[in-house]
């Protein structure tokens, strides 16, 4: 797996304290040379910035947001707008996220699937598809 695509709404808007678990985390995870994008549904605008923040502050290398790809998630096409943005095939990708729907849409793509519940648990999934250590 070289790709890690997260879900924003639902796991990286959460508390604060949640909010910088993930960035230590996703910059441990870019660390091992993965690639990461948010694949948000959100619709674009600017009420998009805090989205689009995680980008340009390089916590992850894109934020794709379905109302400017046109395509919203389940669709193949949501997750394939994620993964070109990473230079990768589905298949190379894990995906992120809190609805199960997503999560199994994703897995029929190709992609490894983590149903978000709770951050203490999708860390360790993560570290473990990734080989990192560490508390988070």
């Amino acid at each position: 797996m070289q790709g890690l695509i997260v879900d924003y709404v639902g796991v990286l808007d959460g508390p604060e304290e949640d909010q910088k678990r993930w960035q230590r985390l996703l910059k441990e995870v870019k660390a091992k040379d993965i690639a990461v994008a948010i694949l948000s549904n959100d619709p674009g605008g600017p009420e998009a910035e805090p989205i689009r923040e995680w980008e340009y502050r390089g916590i992850v290398d894109a934020a794709v947001l379905s109302g400017e790809v046109g395509a919203d998630k389940p669709d193949r096409a949501a997750f394939q707008a994620a993964a070109d943005a990473l230079g990768l095939p589905l298949s190379d990708c894990v995906m992120v996220d809190d609805g199960i729907y997503n999560v199994r849409a994703a897995v029929e793509y190709g992609m490894v699937g983590i149903l978000h519940t709770a951050f203490d648990r999708t860390t360790v999934e993560i570290q473990t598809i990734f080989d990192i250590d560490g508390e988070f």
